[in-house]
């Protein structure tokens, strides 16, 4: 009996020059050549802005609302809102709670600060604690104890829980179906970055029943810079919004009514759009990106990723190299960390010589492959790991 066939590479989809080994799309993602096109096409669009009409406000964003509805399984994709940044979603999410003072806010140690500023500014505006889980020791098997701490953390006190879905450091993974299951109970409001899984690992939002959910584009979503997605459930539905835009009220789609001005929204989650959300070069950019994951699909990529993976990890283990057990990491993320004592900024002239690119995140070396990486990006990784422990 054979296991599911493998989605074939797809590096000519992309345009990384031969002999760089880019095993980081958890830092930033390359282009695909068609959503290149796409940003290309947007910028010719502009060049003759007659060609642009009422409509095209419109019409992409919500088409870019319903692929991205489509990709974490939302039934609707008024609930998508367009934003420019994680800061700026989670920002939102945070000024329409209003948390019991004296309650608290549950975040994991060092998780990414764009989940956990906006609740520092909350906490001190309405008293409330911050409580951090601090990770356990890194012997290779701590995500199933850091997974039991985050929910031994979570208690009557708490009114907000701030997660990821995959940990940006070393691509722990935390089991938010669990989370979400024990926050409903707490009557606590589930907020997360899926910065690092969604796009790459199948995201479901009816499983884990989250309050808002925020992602970057630029990353694992294979988007442009500055453009972000964020579904916000009912908690949010009378919010207010950063931003008084006037494509988030109602008949704006009509300018000859722009300038009878109303006090109420659309319906949905369009009140959180960033203003000029209806940016006509990156907004096609990531709407091609995201149809472009949709059809590959987030399952196909994750076990793409553990199949030009697999053998290289052994190799490493071998090696005195520890990395977290597979049922608690990604298999486009995760995190090598090098023998004791050995300092990983001795990697970095190994990497560079051998045109790898990674990022060293805490003692961790973090590994982010995509459909576009073959195990020879895997091999020089593992030359540079050998030479640097000599």
């Amino acid at each position: 009996m054979t296991g599911p066939e493998v989605l074939p590479r797809q590096a000519d989809g992309f345009r990384l020059p031969d002999g760089v080994h880019y095993l980081n799309c958890a830092y930033m993602s390359p282009l695909l050549r068609e959503v290149e096109e796409a940003g290309i096409e947007g910028i010719r669009r502009k060049r003759t802005p007659f060609q642009i009409g009422p409509l095209d406000f419109f019409e992409d964003s919500d088409r870019l609302r319903e692929a991205f509805a489509s990709l974490i399984g939302a039934a609707d994709p008024g609930r998508v809102a367009l934003v420019p940044s994680v800061s700026y979603g989670i920002t939102a999410a945070a000024r329409n709670l209003n948390p019991p003072r004296g309650s608290s806010v549950v975040v994991l140690a060092d998780q990414f600060p764009s989940n956990v500023y906006p609740w520092r500014r909350l906490a001190k505006e309405r008293d409330l604690a911050i409580r951090t889980v601090e990770a356990p020791p890194t012997d290779g098997s701590r995500g199933a104890a850091w997974n039991e701490a985050l929910l031994e953390e979570m208690d009557s006190t708490t009114s907000v829980v701030a997660v990821p879905h995959y940990h940006w450091m070393d691509g722990t993974r935390f089991d938010l179906v669990e989370v979400g299951r024990r926050a409903r109970e707490l009557g606590a409001a589930l907020v997360i970055d899926g910065t690092q899984s969604v796009g790459a690992v199948p995201f479901d939002l009816l499983a884990v029943q989250p309050d808002a959910l925020v992602c970057a584009g630029y990353k694992w979503l294979l988007g442009p810079y500055s453009l972000g997605l964020a579904w916000y459930g009912t908690r949010f539905d009378d919010g207010v919004p950063l931003e008084e835009t006037w494509t988030s009220r109602p008949e704006s789609q009509d300018f000859r009514r722009v300038g009878n001005y109303r006090n109420d929204y659309r319906p949905g989650a369009a009140r959180y759009d960033v203003g000029e959300r209806s940016n006509f070069i990156l907004v096609p950019m990531q709407l091609a990106a995201i149809q472009r994951i949709l059809a590959w699909t987030p399952g196909a990529i994750q076990e793409y990723c553990r199949s030009i993976t697999r053998e290289a990890l052994t190799e490493a283990l071998s090696l005195g190299v520890t990395v977290e057990s597979e049922d608690w990491r990604g298999d486009h993320l995760f995190g090598l960390r090098l023998p004791a004592g050995v300092d990983p900024a001795r990697l970095g002239p190994e990497l560079e010589a051998r045109s790898v690119s990674v990022s060293l995140r805490g003692s961790a070396v973090r590994v982010a492959p995509h459909l576009y990486n073959g195990e020879e990006d895997l091999h020089a990784l593992l030359e540079a790991i050998r030479a640097t422990l000599k």
